[in-house]
């Protein structure tokens, strides 16, 4: 084989493999496969905070319902409403908790 041909075919080879990198790169890019996961941290920030919400939302909502049929307002809207928060940071304690004990 002539030298000249070998050093011709390897610069055919470099540029085909650039070529199908850079097709590679853009089909991942429309295809949207570049995104990265979600991480840990973020889903645990989400879940904490539905957490919180959904306690003192929910905890409100019972103890108005409660208040509107009984006739007892404001009393058990804020006995529901306290309820609530002690159940949403209770679950916000343990769910930390085994977070900490997992990333240990």
């Amino acid at each position: 084989m002539d030298p000249v041909n070998l050093m011709d075919d390897d610069a055919k080879i470099e540029a085909l493999k650039k070529r199908i990198d850079q097709a590679t790169s853009e089909e991942a890019v429309r295809s949207g496969t570049t995104q990265k996961g979600v991480d840990d941290n973020y889903r645990l920030g989400n879940r904490v905070l539905a957490d919180l919400i959904a306690g003192i939302g929910g905890g409100a909502l019972v103890g108005w319902v409660l208040d509107q049929f009984i006739g007892t307002a404001p009393w058990l809207f804020l006995i529901f409403l306290f309820l609530g928060i002690i159940v949403a940071f209770r679950n916000i304690i343990k769910l930390s908790n085994e977070s900490a004990k997992k990333h240990k």
